[in-house]
């Protein structure tokens, strides 16, 4: 059975709980809680399969594109669901749609979790009261900075640790003995649907039907150009292409003098009827 080592979980775990504590790199540590793609790159690395691990993890961004935390609640924790899924998918040689189906559910365990860290933080908010009483600057700090941070790395990374070490080779395995059968068949296309709910939330949040154009026809262009085994690269190319070409067009009815005021005004400024004819193009 593949397992990972007590130093590989013990990393991922310590990576998970820097994360959840919102301590890692500031205002960034939301960027990176709100998205799997570093996570995903962190477990790629610890475990040296960093191409696979984020060919998983681009397939787990899907279902997390549409996400958004409304005053602060996130429905599911994507890091924390890429650190267990991610090594599943590794360690089993999952396909990508499977490893979808069991990042779900941890995902929404870990907003759970989550909760609970804010629970822990309301017994140190007396620390908090008593340094403002006192007028303690420094112990203030250790209070809304310090404190809350070691909570965090004490609540997240024993679980994370276990769940890692004891539990995702079990679910490997589990998943690879069901290989061929219909449950994982289920699995695939539950996956598959949740990343095109994904991407049909993110164009609701966008809002935008006048945009809905750019959908269809990089839907239709992968249906048609599937047989050409193009690169989410050039697809990602030519989408950068077809944006530059679109605002440049809505630029190009910018930039022209307004027409001149009907004579009668004697501030009015005439123009030539040579003026009036030139076309710069532009």
């Amino acid at each position: 059975m593949n397992t990972l080592s007590v130093t590989q979980s013990l990393l991922i775990a310590l990576w998970v709980a820097a994360v959840m504590s919102r301590w890692l790199g500031g205002g960034a540590t939301l960027t990176l809680r709100f998205s799997p793609l570093m996570t995903g790159l962190v477990v790629g690395i610890v475990m040296g399969d960093v191409a696979q691990a984020m060919i998983v993890t681009a397939a787990l961004q899907m279902i997390y594109m549409g996400v958004f935390s409304p005053g602060g609640s996130m429905p599911a924790e994507p890091s924390i669901a890429a650190a267990i899924a991610v090594p599943v998918a590794l360690l089993g040689n999952l396909k990508p749609e499977a490893a979808i189906a069991v990042a779900v559910p941890v995902g929404l365990l870990g907003s759970y979790l989550y909760q609970f860290r804010f629970f822990i933080n309301t017994f140190l908010g007396k620390y908090t009261d008593k340094a403002v009483e006192d007028l303690n600057a420094k112990a203030m700090k250790r209070s809304i900075i310090l404190y809350p941070t070691l909570a965090s790395f004490v609540l997240f990374v024993p679980l994370v640790f276990i769940a890692l070490f004891l539990g995702a080779p079990i679910i490997a395995d589990v998943i690879n003995a069901l290989e061929g059968t219909v449950v994982i068949h289920i699995l695939e296309v539950v996956g598959g649907g949740l990343a095109a709910i994904g991407i049909a939330t993110t164009v609701y949040v966008i809002g935008r039907k006048d945009y809905m154009v750019f959908f269809f026809l990089a839907y239709f262009m992968s249906v048609v150009l599937k047989s050409l085994e193009i690169t989410m690269v050039t697809y990602a190319i030519f989408g950068i292409l077809i944006a530059l070409i679109f605002v440049q067009s809505q630029k190009g009815g910018k930039g022209t003098p307004p027409a001149a005021e009907s004579a009668g005004d004697g501030s009015s400024t005439s123009f030539d009827d040579d003026d009036d004819d030139y076309d710069d193009g532009f």
